[in-house]
């Protein structure tokens, strides 16, 4: 299998040309260089647009070097480079925000300021933009049933994290431009290049995989799926919010075995009690404010492991962007195996 690049989208242009067609230009897109935001300007590239892309150094950006774009240097908390990545956009893509903190002034800093100060240049040059805001379901918060939660439901979030992107989506349906503004929130996105559920695939590699005790249940998404409702988006009614991923939950027991069994491993499951979770978070926290910035698990990050249920009642809102179908776990843990092997990530 190929790597993924501008030339070889995972998500190919004819997968979302019913909305390439009516794409409002030029395209402005922050967090390209990362994960999800990396795949969506692939598919762009491979459509013949030129889409521009905020990066802090245009020498190191990361899975998309060789695509034919136009660089905006600048961060978030720079308002000219933001003015000048939004200056007359039809659509503004807003992924960039911050993952990993031991603060939590950190978050609100990455996220819902960052957001803000998007926001403010669109106002000053992109007053007819449609903002295409892509949120998290840690803004929403983890649901008391299997069920998940609608987007209807009061937001409660319960970490740095989750408020930090609640905030940021708020500053983002200030936004009172002609284009309008669509809040996505995705749960748990996997697939080709992601750094975060990949762990579960290498614990997996390694033969056990340890969760924390307890019955949870969750919405999962695979990352081609939210690159094309992000295209969805686009041309979606405005000023709503809608929550993607599978339509039904998986138990988190269950979603372990079709990780194994797509990759032809075997595991065994290792439960953790709550207090070593919280005790390794808040240490993870202490190596985060020292420097460590890649760490994984802080005590914020704990607290949304110890949750029941992240689960998203996901069917209308897709119905809603006109995504007929969503990638079955089996098949998109496969494809990230795959992958993973491949880029010699896992054996």
């Amino acid at each position: 299998m190929q790597d993924f690049s501008h030339a070889n989208p995972l998500v190919p242009p004819e997968a979302v040309s019913s909305w390439l067609d009516g794409l409002p230009q030029p395209i402005a897109v922050t967090g390209g260089t990362g994960f999800v935001g990396s795949h969506l300007v692939d598919t762009l590239c491979a459509a013949g647009i030129e889409p521009r892309v905020l990066v802090r150094n245009p020498d190191a950006p990361r899975w998309i070097a060789d695509a034919p774009v136009r660089w905006v240097v600048g961060s978030l908390d720079d308002t000219q480079a933001l003015k000048r990545l939004v200056d007359g956009a039809g659509t503004v893509v807003h992924l960039a925000g911050v993952l990993r903190a031991g603060r939590e002034i950190d978050f609100d800093t990455g996220n819902r300021v960052g957001t803000s100060n998007v926001v403010s240049a669109m106002r000053e040059v992109a007053g007819s933009a449609r903002l295409v805001h892509v949120s998290s379901l840690a803004g929403a918060g983890p649901s008391p049933t299997p069920d998940g939660l609608g987007p209807e439901v009061e937001p409660a979030p319960i970490s740095w994290y989750g408020r930090s992107k609640l905030g940021a989506e708020l500053e983002a349906q200030a936004w009172e431009g002609d284009g309008g503004w669509v809040v996505l929130r995705p749960p748990a996105i996997y697939g080709p290049r992601d750094s975060d559920v990949f762990e579960f695939f290498r614990m997996a590699s390694r033969g056990l995989v340890a969760l924390p005790g307890g019955e949870r249940w969750l919405t999962v998404a695979w990352v081609g799926d939210v690159v094309r409702s992000i295209f969805a988006a686009t041309a979606a009614e405005s000023k709503c919010v809608f929550h993607l991923g599978e339509p039904d939950p998986l138990l988190l027991d269950d979603l372990i075995a079709k990780l194994c069994d797509a990759g032809g491993v075997r595991a065994r499951v290792v439960r953790v009690p709550p207090a070593l979770v919280s005790g390794a978070g808040a240490i993870g926290s202490v190596l985060q404010r020292l420097g460590w910035r890649r760490l994984a698990l802080t005590s914020d990050k704990s607290r949304e492991l110890l949750a029941r249920h992240w689960t998203a009642r996901t069917s209308d809102s897709l119905e809603a962007l006109g995504i007929k179908a969503s990638t079955p776990f089996h098949e998109g843990a496969a494809e990230a195996w795959l992958w993973y092997r491949n880029q010699g990530w896992l054996r």
